[in-house]
């Protein structure tokens, strides 16, 4: 996990990868561009400013453009910000939407600034239809990084959660409880998130002001999430004693590994995100061993393996891969 002061940079910290960790490592301690992919709300600029924050120009500024701003205004935004973030970062919000004109005075930029970019769009097709500079997209993407879907990352919704609260109470004069009830915690974990993280910190800012106190309850949650959750839960057979989402089998068929994979990681996020990452008691819930969880967890990249003696030694003596 990597460590930062601010409660929302680590509440998003502490669902990444190792992989991604370390990635983000290397691009706060280069000069080059870096480029963040993902889809819309994600938490693309959280991440970004995790690597403005990490790096040699964190006490400069952090700038952001919104390249899906209109003519004159984003010139204007493009002219100013460059100018004031000499020696810091300038984040190119959706640079997909960046116009060619602006696009070739980035190219050149004769500013001393660090560029991260961020796109929601595949930039590579951008290229190829001739929407987008090849010479531009080879500068921005010396490291190149994809924020996955909240859905892809369910265990780190309770985190998220309880620090939106806590954010917006602060914001409000609140003092709703920063942990819901169980049910609305299952609730949070089980809804798809089709606006990802900015629509998970909607729902809890209206909560938080529609509440304004005590523990937020199922029946508080809006109903398009609390009834999709209630609608997937369907006995059936022999388990008509536990809980399956509905699924049909396709006309052109399916690939049952993947889905049978997908479905258990689903689980295996679950039960660590209703007991607070505690391996132990998801391990109880899930009815495995603990070393089977933990194995399972390293496979996807969630538990980075320990070290060597071999790796110590490497560290030591300065050496790279």
């Amino acid at each position: 996990m990597l460590e930062t002061q601010n409660p929302i940079q680590s509440a998003f910290s502490a669902g990444i990868t190792a992989e991604d960790s370390s990635l983000i490592e290397k691009a706060a301690t280069t000069e080059q561009g870096v480029l963040i992919t993902g889809e819309v709300g994600t938490g693309k600029e959280i991440i970004a400013r995790i690597i403005h924050n990490r790096s040699s120009r964190s006490a400069k500024n952090f700038s952001v453009i919104n390249c899906a701003l209109s003519g004159e205004v984003l010139e204007s935004e493009f002219q100013s910000k460059m100018e004031t973030s000499v020696g810091g970062s300038v984040y190119f919000e959706e640079i997909n939407e960046l116009p060619l004109h602006l696009q070739a005075k980035l190219v050149q930029n004769n500013y001393p600034v660090r560029v991260i970019a961020s796109s929601s769009a595949s930039l590579q097709t951008l290229v190829s239809e001739k929407l987008f500079r090849s010479d531009l997209f080879a500068k921005i993407s010396f490291v190149s990084l994809n924020v996955p879907s909240l859905r892809d990352r369910v265990a780190q919704i309770p985190m998220l959660v309880r620090t939106y609260i806590e954010k917006y109470n602060k914001l409000t004069g609140s003092s709703v409880s920063a942990t819901p009830s169980a049910e609305a915690l299952d609730a949070f974990t089980s809804y798809t998130w089709p606006g990802n993280a900015r629509e998970l910190e909607h729902v809890i800012e209206r909560l938080v002001i529609m509440k304004g106190t005590g523990i937020i309850e199922a029946n508080d949650i809006p109903a398009k999430i609390y009834q999709t959750t209630q609608s997937a839960q369907i006995g059936f057979g022999a388990t008509a004693d536990l809980d399956f989402p509905r699924m049909f089998l396709p006309e052109k068929g399916l690939d049952l590994k993947a889905v049978v994979s997908a479905f258990e990681n689903h689980l295996v996020d679950q039960a660590l995100a209703r007991t607070n990452g505690n391996k132990n008691r998801a391990s109880m819930l899930l009815g495995l061993n603990r070393t089977t969880l933990v194995e399972k967890l390293r496979k996807r990249g969630m538990i980075t393996p320990l070290k060597t003696s071999q790796d110590m030694r490497n560290m030591g003596s300065g050496s790279q891969e």
